[in-house]
């Protein structure tokens, strides 16, 4: 049986590759249950310094399974949207606070929660063929998987307003403009490997220092003043015990290249 999702790890980089190519990625409940599980795992996988999300094949995920989905509206006694609070809910959560850098791979088609999945990510590497399609509307749902949070954060209100509702593909060039895509490489089988490039710097740099940067802009997102100054305090009060502050800071003081070791 084919595992639907593929774990790879390399020099502290773990990259989660959704593995239904012949579905275009879709989601059903068996990748949904791997991808949720396998973010629980990293969260204190102390190996994992940065994670890549990709799909094989030529897609990123085109969202929920359909197929699958039309067996469960068909089944007498079933909440069909239950796996929004099994599955979605948690994995969009564990890939927001997930302490450590994401760097999404969005090749080809990222639709509905798949497209939800990529907008969670730190980073989003896309090429020519990338596109983004907000599908939910088109099939009479609203928005899941932290869409409604991410979308407006990423492109303003009035826009994520459009996408939702108007459910109209985005290409590669206008996601990029929009600041949906971090970086647009011009051949898409650039993707994955500057997807990596990024990942790996990343593991080599300061994991606490970014893990306390991805909570402070979540308290600041959504508090006041007095709560990111709150958050800022307590985040430097942890970064500044590391081992890799004080090893960085000699390292500039004495004109050299700092080495992190995550600690």
């Amino acid at each position: 049986m084919t595992e639907p999702l593929l774990v790879d790890r390399t020099d502290g980089v773990v990259t989660l590759t959704m593995n239904r190519p012949t579905a275009m990625n879709a989601l059903d409940v068996a990748l949904k249950e791997a991808l949720r599980d396998a973010l629980a795992a990293l969260e204190t996988d102390r190996s994992c310094r940065a994670v890549v999300l990709a799909g094989s094949g030529g897609s990123f995920s085109a969202g929920q399974d359909l197929r699958e989905h039309v067996q469960i509206l068909e089944s007498p006694g079933r909440d069909p949207l239950d796996t929004v609070r099994a599955h979605y809910n948690p994995i969009a959560a564990r890939l927001a606070n997930l302490p450590k850098p994401v760097v999404a791979a969005v090749r080809g088609m990222a639709a509905g929660a798949g497209a939800s999945l990529a907008f969670l990510a730190d980073f989003r590497i896309g090429g020519p063929k990338t596109k983004f399609l907000m599908a939910f509307a088109g099939v009479g749902l609203a928005a899941d998987t932290g869409a409604s949070w991410t979308l407006p954060r990423l492109v303003g209100h009035a826009k994520a307003v459009e996408l939702l509702m108007l459910a109209e593909p985005v290409a590669a060039a206008e996601a990029s403009r929009l600041g949906l895509l971090t970086r647009l490489v011009d051949d898409d089988e650039q993707v994955l490997p500057t997807a990596h490039e990024l990942a790996a710097r990343l593991a080599a740099g300061p994991t606490v220092a970014y893990g306390a940067i991805k909570r402070q802009l979540s308290i600041a997102d959504a508090g006041t003043l007095a709560d990111a100054l709150a958050a800022e305090a307590q985040a430097q009060s942890i970064c500044g015990g590391t081992a890799d502050h004080r090893a960085a800071t000699l390292a500039f003081v004495n004109k050299q290249k700092p080495v992190f070791q995550g600690n």
